[in-house]
């Protein structure tokens, strides 16, 4: 079923009489904004005319943060700001400014850092009430209408506030100066004399032992996160022998996160995050870096373990990308939301009733052993979640069938239950394009066209790469948004980085030049525009003067910091180019983030990937012969089905090598056979011909990396 789109829902509830005339959110693209365009309160978006105003009329900023797929900014919206008499108090005492923390994360990092340091805690709907100077003075996130349960209600505080600040004014900019202060000063890493030495990765394994959950995998005992870059750097030391003892601990995660409430069983792809420890009930929003994160931890897992249902679950969550989140001219929309239909997971849990219903009832207790489908429900009135319970060996034994019979017929009912749910009302997809989790996606489906052997995937990469390419790169500048033919915002640091990396994935996946060579150019304009002198970069470029600072961000959460993948960035282009620049700037930047290296590994996991690559260097790999040859394709299968880390590869189709790639130059098939060569610190180990060889020659490559490294 289409997806009702936003100016649709406006007409429809304008017809019903619900509609009030716009405030000033009506001329934005962004789907969050939208959604509050018919607000009472009167929304300005951030921007000159809202800060001008607040300074002529010296009122305080009443500055709201969220996303078009956040469940509590929803539940926030429909008890307050559609509250009339909220709304007065707001309009009557404030500038209302709403803010799309996925269009703006600079603007949301600032203000996030300050209500974690006034509050302890943060999340969103971000509330944060500011001085007409941007200064914060008072935060939090979701307040409901009225006060309850020892919550204050957002009426009593918007009161509370407008009374400090009319009688005590003086006092509240103090406080919101010296809070600024103290954030700009949280800012400023402490630099590190010299690069990290190889023991923050013995640090950061020896944390990540004591914080696995023994029981359902995962990180932590409360609500669950898949951390993706944890799992993939557990994996990535365990494939040169450095993590021997969390090979368990990572198939026990990604084990429960694969067959829990996380993962969508009938459509591939997951949701956010878990409600509790035992990945069950999730949150049910699903986001494109979610998803591009993921995808790249179980092709590792598969790349380390052989294991067949993680390729499996990475080939299906591409596949939810490429049938669900793929727009027109081949960008990524952002998100699905949690809610449809009125309710949250409406779209995706399941009556045993329906099930009963289209499967029939012989068929559906077979599904329903499998998925932990019951009467009463597994969640709520009757209501289940699909979780695989039962694998396909047990469902046999108990049904008296083969295996086989029990995969295919399951596969036969997941395929009739995705038809019946494409029936339902669809969740909202916020369909604007951002290039720093397009950059991800593009990422994600290189590698899986290298690993799972899918050209399909490297062509929708390479679709989603051109679209950023024509709409969003202007006179040599890359924009971060776009929707609806608009496309705005200045690109920053995780915009550039993680469009770099995913051509260079690009480039490894097709060979093509012209995706190498557009990572350089990406590079470039980071490095102009946004290094820090002290090492690093800034998460902006510096040319927007309403920011009350340049926002540096160094630990890491859901998503990989923008200084992480530079870094790694640098690393790989130093690699293939030979240029000293590139790793001199990455050495110096890895330098000035030793303290939180060695103090916190925990919190910086693809910093300590960059470590790694720095400190053991790259693995070079050339296939020499003609790409349509199958014995040329056994040997691209036979790398590229092995997880190396440091790994750059080049394919040679005769004695001239790729441009720019000079140790890939001379490297031609022998005897008229294709031939890989292997290569490393400068040296090359003998050719070799054969898939079994080649694999032998990696594994080599790989000990030396480690024995190098632990003298």
């Amino acid at each position: 079923m289409k997806r009702p789109a936003l100016v649709t829902l406006f007409v429809a509830a304008s017809l019903l009489g619900a509609v009030r005339p716009a405030n000033h959110l009506a001329g934005e693209q962004s789907p969050y904004l939208l959604m509050h365009a018919d607000n009472p309160v009167n929304w300005y978006p951030w921007g000159d005319e809202a800060l001008a105003l607040a300074k002529k009329e010296n009122e305080p900023i009443f500055l709201s943060i969220g996303y078009a797929t956040c469940h509590w900014c929803h539940v926030m919206e429909r008890e307050s700001f559609e509250n009339e008499a909220i709304a007065r108090l707001l309009n009557d005492y404030f500038v209302c400014i709403k803010v799309d923390r996925e269009e703006r994360p600079d603007i949301d990092a600032i203000y996030l850092d300050a209500v974690q340091r006034m509050t302890g805690n943060g999340g969103w709907p971000l509330t944060v009430f500011l001085t007409p100077e941007l200064e914060p003075f008072f935060g939090g996130t979701y307040f409901p209408p009225e006060s309850r349960g020892g919550r204050v209600g957002l009426k009593e505080l918007a009161n509370q506030i407008h009374t400090l600040w009319v009688n005590e004014r003086p006092k509240v900019e103090e406080v919101g100066q010296r809070l600024v202060t103290e954030l700009e000063r949280s800012a400023r890493i402490a630099a590190g004399d010299a690069m990290p030495e190889a023991t923050a990765l013995t640090r950061y394994l020896e944390r990540m032992k004591t914080v696995f959950d023994p029981i359902y995998g995962g990180l932590g005992q409360k609500t669950k996160f898949p951390s993706a870059s944890d799992l993939s750097l557990v994996l990535r030391l365990h494939a040169r022998g450095a993590a021997p003892d969390l090979l368990g601990e990572v198939t026990r995660s990604l084990d429960a996160m694969m067959n829990g409430g996380l993962y969508d069983h009938l459509g591939g792809g997951f949701h956010r995050y878990t409600v509790d420890r035992a990945w069950r009930v999730p949150h049910f929003e699903k986001m494109l870096y979610t998803n591009a994160l993921l995808i790249q931890t179980y092709l590792e897992a598969y790349q380390v373990t052989g294991r067949a249902d993680y390729a499996r679950v990475a080939r299906e969550s591409c596949d939810y990308l490429l049938r669900d989140l793929r727009l027109t001219g081949g960008a990524f929309a952002a998100a699905e939301d949690a809610d449809s239909d009125g309710a949250e997971g409406s779209f995706y849990v399941w009556r045993l009733a329906e099930v009963e219903q289209r499967l029939g009832k012989e068929e559906a207790k077979l599904f329903a052993a499998a998925y932990d489908l019951t009467a009463t429900g597994n969640w709520a009135e009757g209501k289940n979640i699909l979780h695989r319970v039962a694998g396909d060996a047990a469902l046999a034994k108990r049904f008296s069938l083969q295996p086989a019979a029990v995969a295919k017929r399951l596969a036969a009912d997941r395929e009739l239950l995705l038809g019946a749910r494409a029936k339902r009302v669809r969740p909202l997809l916020d369909d604007k394009v951002l290039v720093a989790w397009n950059g991800l996606a593009i990422s994600a489906l290189a590698r899986a066209s290298e690993v799972l052997g899918e050209p399909r995937y490297a062509t929708a990469a390479a679709a989603a790469a051109e679209f950023i390419h024509e709409k969003m790169w202007r006179d040599g500048r890359l924009l971060r948004r776009w929707r609806g033919g608009d496309a705005r915002i200045a690109g920053q640091l995780d915009d550039h980085a993680f469009l770099a990396g995913g051509l260079l994935d690009l480039y490894e996946a097709t060979f093509q030049p012209r995706w190498l060579e557009r990572a350089q150019v990406v590079t470039q304009v980071m490095v102009d525009r946004f290094s820090d002198p002290e090492g690093g970069f800034f998460d902006t470029d510096g040319s927007d003067a309403t920011l009350l600072y340049r926002h540096k961000e160094v630990f890491e959460g859901a998503i990989p910091t923008g200084n992480a993948v530079a870094l790694l960035d640098l690393l790989r282009l130093a690699a293939y180019t030979g240029k000293p620049g590139y790793r001199e700037r990455a050495v110096t930047a890895l330098s000035a983030y030793a303290v939180p290296m060695r103090r916190a590994p925990r919190g910086v996991p693809v910093l300590l990937t960059a470590l790694d690559m720095a400190t053991r260097g790259a693995v070079e790999v050339v296939i020499a012969g003609d790409a349509d040859a199958a014995a040329t394709r056994r040997l691209l299968s036979a790398c590229r089905l092995t997880l190396i880390p440091g790994r750059v590869i080049a394919r040679v189709a005769s004695d001239a090598g790729p441009a720019g790639i000079a140790w890939a130059q001379g490297r031609h098939p022998l005897a008229g056979r294709p031939t890989a060569y292997v290569c490393q610190r400068g040296a090359c180990r003998l050719p070799v011909h054969e898939p079994a060889a080649l694999r032998e020659e990696l594994k080599r490559a790989v000990a030396v990396e480690e024995a190098a490294a632990k003298s």
